[in-house]
């Protein structure tokens, strides 16, 4: 696999099984896919080797990575807030939420960060391998099992596999980079908080109008959707 830098065709086969998460058990959408794991750790460690050695991830994301957590992205949070305060600035947040961030990734999109980032070679064809050519169908087990047919994955990562989580890193990295003066873009996962900090109203307003309009363009330059309802 290693060598060839192409992905076993077998395991591009994924069985999903739903789980119920919340609310209306009838809507598909309050199900959560749970797939099996059958991805080998070695292009994961290899991938965080990379992005590590070279400081690629972006310091300001808080999910998915190892000595960091939800306490790291709230200490930022809360300490840009207070500082602010304490300087007399007023203070705005926008708190953004993604619907099914991880099944909106473009393959096209990520492969084309992936180059930029610097994967190539073989490593970057064993990628695109893994990418292309996956199939999945949903099983049903109640009284009897329902299956649905195959159905070919024309874009997304699944969700809980191995892969998932750091695909998805590389794919919104360059999202904190729209922040400007005043303004700062914490992430966690798929969690995006912006500070707005300005010493006068009016100016909040006009950093604010602009910082939304500026990730709202962007999710949808990448193909992610805001979840409006959860959106503040």
């Amino acid at each position: 696999m290693l060598v060839h830098g192409i992905y076993p065709e077998r395991p591009k086969f994924s069985l999903i099984k739903p789980i119920y998460k919340s609310g209306d058990k009838c809507s598909p959408a309050n199900y959560r896919p749970v797939f099996s794991k059958i991805f080998k750790k070695v292009i994961i460690k290899r991938l965080f080797d990379h992005l590590n050695s070279n400081v690629i991830l972006n310091k300001h994301q808080y999910g998915f990575r190892s000595k960091v957590s939800t306490e790291n992205a709230s200490y930022i949070l809360l300490n840009e807030i207070l500082t602010a305060l304490n300087n007399k600035h007023m203070v705005g947040g926008i708190f953004c939420d993604l619907l099914k961030a991880l099944d909106g990734i473009n393959h096209a999109v990520l492969l084309e960060k992936m180059q930029f980032y610097g994967v190539s070679g073989k490593f970057y064809k064993l990628v695109k391998s893994y990418l292309d050519g996956r199939y999945q169908k949903v099983i049903l087990s109640h009284n009897n099992i329902i299956e649905s047919t195959w159905e070919k994955i024309k874009q997304g990562v699944p969700q809980g596999s191995i892969l998932g989580s750091i695909f998805f890193l590389i794919y919104i990295n360059d999202l904190p980079n729209l922040a400007s003066i005043g303004t700062k873009i914490l992430l966690y996962a798929d969690d995006t908080s912006i500070i707005v900090t300005s010493p006068n109203l009016g100016n909040l307003e006009t950093k604010i109008d602009k910082i939304f309009g500026d990730i709202n363009n962007w999710f949808k330059v990448n193909q992610l959707i805001l979840k409006y309802n959860k959106t503040h």
